[in-house]
């Protein structure tokens, strides 16, 4: 017989946060947690050999009552809601990887999940009020790739400072993937840049007192490189305000005043200006066509086409992507790059074909760009309390979320990147193309530093 006073102590049960919310996320996982949550009150879960994902205030459950999946997310972890104990990236590396490995999959939840969530969460002191919007979310309004809300998006990610991208970015200001040549200590981003921007010339065929239509022109590294380099007339555009003063106040510092013309424009009005159709040997888009538009696209490569005299070439550099998440996803839309439109390489190809352009070369970069963000996501960490100076933390946050997040989505082969060179053939075929690819990696170009 077991008295009271030899009974052993009944094993507690636990009641910590984490504890109480741990059935709740695998149910919404559709498995086992493949991270370690720590709540606000110091409670953990978890497996003890995977990133710790903090729970630092009751309020990153508000935001995801209000807001489940990616954007409540995202918008936890940018208010400091929710950090992880090591590097973001490699949390999220190790996160996708466990989600790939268990099989996890979310499935959508039901009804009588989100009351048990709601019910839990009113235990846990966390229902309330939506929770303020981070400031640094877009907020368009109006048709959808009007003119009026293009020049917004376009404003609300490029407009932010110049000061703020010549921070993040090289001496290049080349806000673009790069094509790097070599791993010699030595060789560094604006390598990469300037051998990114001699290969698209070379691709072009550049020669002095040739006319190229630089579209989306950023602040300026090809419309500079042209003109300075290979003696090219550049008719430079772009629809971000900041990058128009940007640029033209280096063309007049460089001595550039009678080689190039810098318009603050929309590319739709390029067509409207006199002396446009077939007046330039060569055209390039160097990462602007994912802001056109699903619809709009079309009309966009029938521009590129009409703008070229015959044996013209255009150069289209472009991100590409499945058709599950063309816009890059719920927090690109709504934080970096808002009505962002991605397609697999094969529809803008068919695209381009369609306008009358005959594609010539398909030269994917995308390990390059997986280079490229991560030599930016270093600048930011080195530079962090200058960047958190400049723009606030929030905005910060934002960015090196993105800058994670796009590495490793060009790592992981869920987005891509290609130089899509075509050309305008002349009434009769004639492409007058090169016969081999041998002066684009000659000795004196790219190819030399390998």
């Amino acid at each position: 017989m077991t008295t009271s006073a030899t009974r052993p102590p009944a094993r507690r049960t636990p009641t910590g946060a984490a504890q109480r919310v741990e059935p709740l996320i695998e149910r919404f996982l559709g498995g086992g947690l493949p991270v370690r949550v720590r709540m606000w009150d110091g409670s953990e879960t978890g497996p003890h050999d995977a990133p710790t994902v903090h729970v630092r205030t009751r309020r990153a459950l508000r935001r995801l009552l209000w807001e489940p999946g990616e954007l409540g997310l995202a918008e936890a972890y940018i208010t400091g809601d929710i950090d992880l104990d090591a590097d973001l990236g490699d949390g999220l590396r190790a996160m996708r990887r466990a989600v790939r490995e268990r099989g996890l999959t979310a499935p959508a939840p039901a009804l009588a999940d989100r009351v048990k969530a709601a019910g839990l969460a009113l235990r846990l002191g966390a229902v309330g009020p939506r929770p303020p919007v981070p400031a640094a979310r877009a907020g368009l309004r109006g048709e959808l790739h009007s003119k009026a809300r293009d020049r917004a998006a376009i404003s609300h990610h490029y407009d932010l400072s110049n000061a703020f991208y010549a921070l993040l970015l090289d001496e290049t200001m080349a806000y673009s993937c790069g094509y790097w040549t070599s791993d010699a200590p030595d060789y560094g981003p604006a390598d990469a840049q300037r051998d990114k921007l001699e290969l698209i010339c070379r691709k072009l065929g550049l020669r002095p007192g040739a006319r190229l239509l630089d579209i989306g022109c950023g602040w300026g590294s090809l419309t500079l490189y042209a003109a300075e380099r290979h003696g090219v007339r550049v008719t430079a555009v772009t629809l971000a305000a900041e990058q128009a003063a940007h640029v033209r106040k280096q063309v007049t510092a460089r001595g550039l005043d009678d080689l190039v013309e810098v318009l603050n424009i929309d590319y739709r009005d390029i067509a409207e200006r006199p002396g446009t159709r077939g007046a330039y040997d060569a055209v390039s888009t160097i990462e602007m066509g994912e802001h056109v538009g699903d619809a709009e696209y079309p009309a966009f490569t029938r521009i590129l086409h009409d703008a070229l005299r015959p044996q013209g070439r255009a150069m289209v550099q472009q991100m590409s992507r499945g058709t599950t998440a063309p816009g890059g996803g719920a927090f690109i839309e709504s934080y970096i790059a808002p009505d962002m439109h991605m397609r697999p390489l094969g529809e803008t190809v068919a695209l381009l074909e369609g306008s009358g352009l005959e594609v010539r070369d398909v030269e994917s970069l995308r390990e390059h760009y997986v280079w490229t963000v991560e030599a930016w996501r270093r600048t930011l960490e080195e530079r962090w309390a200058e960047f958190v100076a400049m723009v606030g933390e929030e905005t910060a946050r934002v960015w090196r979320l993105y800058l994670v997040g796009g590495a490793l989505a060009f790592e992981e082969r869920r987005m891509g990147v290609d130089q899509i060179l075509s050309v305008r053939p002349d009434p009769v075929g004639s492409a007058a193309m090169p016969a081999t690819r041998r002066d684009w990696y000659a000795p004196d170009g790219p190819e030399e530093k390998r």
